[in-house]
């Protein structure tokens, strides 16, 4: 891990006060892992801490590792506790887990026949639940006398108003579950740190294992690299200002209306 000592920023986090210090959660997956690789070459120069369910410590890594279980609300508090303990306060907090599909057996729903409690559940256990307690834990470590950011990866399909196809039930209640969560915590958050944001990211159709099975009517110009899009969410979160809070944003900047 780097430690960074000049208060001149640039890069993907030039709007964030030095030392920035970033935490990911889900960060073996596809858009997490990029978001990793993204920051560690920023020229910002972030203090990064990572967390997934499987533990990598990866000698090469330039950043902290550490096992989170988003079904296990002690190992939350356990990350909180370990990321207080290294870095102190955060600058950002980056949200990117997400379930869609499972071993074949969790699968979107086509019609409401496919409707089970078991999918519904999980999937509101994963996409909602999860990243509402990282949110109990971690929101407390944002910084207070800067900009800070906690961000979690939504969905355009979480769009109540957008909703014009149907089907993918779980999936989408969960996501608009989640938007409501972020909301929520938004207008708590502005209470208690002014300064600090909490929005929804929508990363766009990205080629990751959450959207293989998926990805046959998209156009090869949609389908973004989890490096492109990782690039471009980062982006959008350089440009938040405070009263972006509590808003969902896509990859290029946009609002997407709940």
């Amino acid at each position: 891990m780097r430690l960074a000592d000049s208060r001149v920023n640039s890069g993907k986090l030039s709007s964030f006060d030095m030392p920035c210090n970033v935490a990911v959660i889900g960060a073996s997956g596809g858009i997490g892992s990029a978001f990793l690789h993204t920051l560690s070459v920023d020229p910002a120069n972030p203090n990064l801490i990572a967390f997934s369910r499987r533990f990598s410590a990866a000698s090469e890594a330039d950043w902290l590792s550490s096992e989170l279980e988003l079904e296990n609300e002690t190992s939350i508090i356990e990350a909180a506790t370990f990321t207080k303990s290294r870095l102190g306060t955060l600058s950002a907090v980056f949200v990117t887990t997400g379930l869609l599909h499972e071993n074949g057996l969790l699968q979107p729903e086509k019609s409401w026949r496919s409707l089970d409690a078991y999918t519904l559940e999980k999937v509101l256990r994963i996409n909602m639940v999860g990243p509402a307690l990282v949110a109990k834990h971690f929101l407390p470590l944002l910084k207070k006398d800067s900009k800070a950011v906690f961000a979690c990866l939504s969905a355009r399909v979480g769009s109540i108003e957008d909703n014009r196809l149907g089907g993918w039930y779980a999936y989408r209640a969960s996501k608009a579950a989640l938007n409501m969560m972020l909301k929520t915590l938004s207008i708590e958050l502005s209470r208690s740190n002014p300064s600090a944001i909490c929005v929804g990211l929508h990363p766009g159709t990205v080629d990751t294992a959450l959207s293989k099975p998926f990805q046959g009517n998209v156009k090869p110009e949609k389908l973004f690299t989890p490096e492109k899009s990782a690039s471009a969410l980062l982006s959008v979160v350089d440009k938040l200002q405070q009263t972006d809070t509590g808003k969902c944003f896509a990859w290029d900047g946009k609002v997407i209306p709940y």
